[in-house]
């Protein structure tokens, strides 16, 4: 019953065993390593408010090595603008600063927080020969009305 001129279909092949491809390597991509910096002098700049202490420690073009604050440091509320959390700060800025062989620096001083005279103190007491001291603090020409003081 099969016609000669009937094109011949042929019968779809068994599913054959698949056969599980090679695992091709997966493409991870190398970043390159931060090049360990070697710097003997710098800055350090001390930024002093009313509520909380920054501190940068600079090479001596002004690129940042490490920062640090008080609220970085665990502090909280009030207990950020103390003289004790500005200690705490110098030490940790210091602490990451010593791998890059850091030893002498110029300190620049913003602010009239709390924490001001106590981070140059810690600076110096942390073993770091203190260059220069300038107080960059901004004063206002006659601006904007300064807020009223603290009755106490």
């Amino acid at each position: 019953m099969t016609d000669p001129q009937a094109p011949i279909i042929p019968a779809a092949p068994e599913t054959a065993p698949v056969t599980e491809a090679p695992a091709t390597e997966a493409v991870v991509k190398v970043r390159k390593g931060k090049k360990k910096k070697f710097v003997t002098t710098g800055q350090a700049h001390i930024q002093a408010t009313y509520n909380n202490t920054i501190v940068t420690l600079t090479d001596q073009h002004g690129n940042v090595l490490a920062w640090s604050s008080a609220g970085k440091c665990g502090f909280k509320g009030p207990k950020k603008a103390t003289p004790y959390a500005a200690g705490i700060i110098v030490r940790d800025v210091v602490e990451r600063t010593k791998s890059m062989g850091l030893k002498s620096v110029d300190v620049f001083v913003r602010g009239v927080g709390m924490g001001r005279e106590a981070a140059v103190r810690a600076l110096a007491g942390a073993g770091l020969q203190i260059l220069i001291i300038k107080d960059l603090t901004p004063t206002p020409h006659n601006g904007p009305r300064p807020r009223k003081p603290r009755r106490v």
